[in-house]
Parts: C-alpha cells; structure tokens; sequence
C-alpha cells in the first residue's frame, strides 16, 4: 500500500494534517457516498477524529470500542451518526481489497448506542415565536433580511441549509397562492412548501431594500450593513437564530428549533398530521409523530388530574 503523505483540510474547523494516501482515498470515497452537505461536515468530523486517535495503530475492534468510549460526553444520535462514518469507511476498505471480509465484519460489529425514550428538543410558544420575530430592528437593512430568515424558518418550517439555498426564482404563484417550488430537502426527497402571506410580504420588503431581484433570497452583509456577496452561509442563518433568541431570554435555541415550533403551531391550531409531513418533508406519518411527540402531551398530560 503507498503510503506517501498528502495533505487534507478538513471541512471541521481544524488544521490541515497529514493522511497517508490509502486514508485519504478511503476519506473521500466515503465523504462522496453522501448528498447532505452538513451529513457529509459530519462524517468528515467523525473520521479525521479516529485517524487522529489511532494515528499510527493498526485499526482494529478493541480499538474502536476505545475510540468510542471517547464520545461518552456526546449525544446518542451524534455517537451513532460517527460510527455509521467508520462503518462505510471499514466497506469502502473492503470493497477496494484493503481488508478482508473476516476483519471487515469484525471492524463493523460495533454497537450503537441506545438512545432511551423520546427525545422532545426545544420550541417556542406561539407568544415567545412573536417576541423572536420583533427581535430584529426592522429600520435596517440587516434587521429586515434576519427578520425574513426568522419568519421562513418559523412559518415555512425550512431547514437551514434549504434556506440557505433558497433562490428567489424558487418562490412562485400556485393555485393563486405563493409557494417555494420544488424544495429538495434531507434524502433528496421533494416538497413544495406554502408561504404565508406575512412571511412573502416580509420578503418582498426585504428584496426591495436590498435591490436584488435574482439569485439567492439571502445575502451576507458588512458590518456597515452593506450587500458584500451573493450567499449567505448556513452558520451565519444559526447564529442569527441564536442571538435573536439570547435576546428574549433563550439559551442554546437553534434554526431547526423554529422548523420544530413550525410543527407544533400548526397542530396545535388543528393542522393535519399528514398535511404536517408534507410541509416538514418527512417520509412517514410516524417520524411526523416522534417529531412533534404526538404521544405525549407536557401542556394537559394524563397525570394531571389523579385526584390525588
């Protein structure tokens, strides 16, 4: 196996290191086995983690149950997300004649962990949704483009990356009403999503103040609160969404928390479950049901009155 040093910059926030070339052909063939952006920032994450664990120890599976008792501070789901990285980098290395089937079957024995109940993660009441959306300071022109990526969020229900992607062409009149055409969201699934009438004319404020008629919906801007590229990242659409929500007494709130307080809105106002699905993209009613924990009620829950 050549094992000449080539240099790889990771999509993590980390110095560029060196990988030999067999690791780094095995990095990028798994890395180009995903479509989503974030899933594949994700499984980069994961493997420049374990090769800078392993460094030059041979992989094996005393060694990756090591490895992972090192992501005990970690959520469940982002634990397992990791090992699902390293179980296609072991295929990847199978199929290409690295590794045997034996060793192979070996190296992805290992375990997920068991992520125990339901969990609910964050939303807001329809009171605190409009304390967020009164936030941005709407006399300027960063404050009318923040207060759109606040309303498109918590009225359209969209993923920050989908938002960030959002193209003003996608916005058309359907039915006599307007909607964001042809979404592609997370699996490659498409949706068309319905734009309320105070999220458009929001909207239409901001692409008039901006003067942009064309490309992306959203634009980053200078301190000066000038127009200075053509896209705006997803992290600049998290960190507007979480110091927004500082400044209503909100710690640790992000952007897919307003897709959540989206869901729970519209059913708590009578929505559909299935028409909820639709909206959100998700493949099946049942995923809808963990999402907006349809099971279990906190506000009126069953043991309130035990009469005790």
């Amino acid at each position: 196996m050549n094992t000449s040093l080539v240099q790889i910059k990771t999509q993590s926030e980390v110095p560029p290191f060196a990988l030999t070339q067999a690791k780094a052909m095995l990095r990028q063939m798994v890395l180009d086995t995903v479509q989503s952006v974030h899933s594949e920032r994700n499984y980069a994450k994961a493997l420049d983690d374990l090769f800078v664990f392993c460094a030059s120890q041979p992989l094996s599976r005393a060694l990756l149950m090591e490895y992972r008792t090192t992501m005990d501070h970690l959520s469940p789901s982002t634990i397992n997300v990791r090992l699902s990285a390293i179980r296609k980098l072991v295929g990847e290395a199978r199929r290409n004649g690295m590794i045997g089937l034996e060793e192979a079957a070996n190296l992805t024995d290992i375990p997920n962990v068991r992520q125990k109940g339901t969990r609910f993660g964050n939303w807001l009441t329809r009171e605190q949704a409009k304390e967020l959306l009164a936030v941005p300071d709407r006399s300027t022109l960063k404050g009318k483009r923040d207060y759109v990526i606040i309303a498109l969020l918590v009225g359209c229900a969209l993923r920050r990356r989908e938002l960030a992607l959002l193209k003003i062409e996608d916005i058309q009149l359907r039915e006599g009403r307007w909607v964001i055409i042809d979404l592609c969201g997370k699996g490659g699934r498409i949706r068309t999503v319905a734009v309320p009438i105070w999220v458009k004319q929001a909207i239409e404020v901001w692409m008039a103040a901006a003067n942009i008629e064309k490309g992306r919906l959203l634009r980053p801007l200078s301190k000066s609160g000038k127009i200075v590229g053509d896209e705006l990242g997803d992290w600049a659409i998290w960190s507007v969404v979480e110091q927004s929500s500082k400044q209503i007494g909100i710690e640790h709130f992000g952007a897919h928390d307003l897709r959540r307080t989206c869901a729970k809105l519209c059913r708590k106002s009578g929505g559909d479950l299935e028409q909820i699905k639709f909206l959100l993209g998700h493949s099946s009613i049942q995923t809808t049901e963990r999402y907006l924990g349809s099971e279990q009620e906190i506000v009126i829950a069953v043991n309130d009155n035990l009469g005790l």
